[in-house]
């Protein structure tokens, strides 16, 4: 699958690419993505506005770079409130090693249970982020991060990439359920953000969830497109450069 998040706006502000959200979404939904994934709020203004249907997945953590400690998620919506925005799944976002990370994992078994009960899908968003953690991309950390995650009754795993196939396929050998890559900052070139992405495919990740490598290219449905023919095709790199 591919999903593009767009909940940034909570943590960074409105940064370039998702400033008008509507434009956003349907820029990404007309290059193949499967969903979205927003905070509540929201989706209320920029989901399903026209054009390409596309799925919805409400996140429901939060913090902020202005606060004391960005690594403290808390969660800010119920399951049934993204119910009644018509999500087609929720996420939620979980720091191992933060400094509140017993309090994260705590709410993680309990949004698991809510949505086994609902039986609404749950992507859990698991990294290795703390003031310990020197290397978040450690695959021994990211595997223990995503077998966290499954061990609490998520249903998919979002989580960093170790850098090369081989470990990362580690990672998804100790994770029994999906493991989808996770973007990270914005890479310096097409070519070195494709080939994370199909290196990702080839050790087992069975997506990504790439946010600003997508939505603050220049033209986001065109590296939309190229990450489907990654992701869906198995296409090479260079076939998808040539979207671009």
């Amino acid at each position: 699958m591919v999903i593009v998040p767009m909940d940034h706006g909570i943590s960074i502000g409105p940064v370039a690419g998702i400033v008008n959200l509507p434009d956003a979404v349907n820029k990404v939904a007309e290059g193949g993505a499967n969903a979205v994934l927003m905070q509540k709020g929201m989706a209320k203004h920029g989901h399903r506005g026209y054009g390409q249907d596309i799925g919805l997945i409400i996140h429901m953590s939060a913090s902020t770079s202005l606060g004391p400690d960005p690594n403290d998620k808390v969660q800010v919506c119920t399951v049934e409130e993204a119910i009644k925005l018509g999500a087609d799944a929720v996420s939620v976002h979980i720091n191992i090693g933060s400094e509140t990370e017993s309090d994260q994992l705590q709410k993680l078994g309990m949004v698991a249970e809510s949505c086994d009960s609902w039986g609404m899908p749950l992507i859990a968003m698991m990294y290795p982020r703390g003031n310990k953690i020197t290397n978040p991309n450690d695959p021994e950390l990211v595997a223990h991060a995503a077998r966290a995650g499954a061990e609490l009754g998520a249903d998919m795993i979002k989580t960093n990439y170790t850098g090369d196939p081989d470990t990362f396929n580690d990672v998804v050998e100790g994770c029994p359920i999906p493991v989808v890559m996770a973007g990270g900052p914005k890479t310096d070139t097409d070519r070195e953000f494709l080939e994370m992405a199909a290196g990702a495919i080839e050790g087992g990740a069975r997506g990504v969830a790439i946010g600003r490598n997508v939505f603050q290219h220049e033209n986001p449905t065109a590296m939309t497109r190229a990450l489907t023919l990654i992701v869906h095709k198995g296409a090479s790199i260079e076939v998808a450069m040539e979207e671009l």
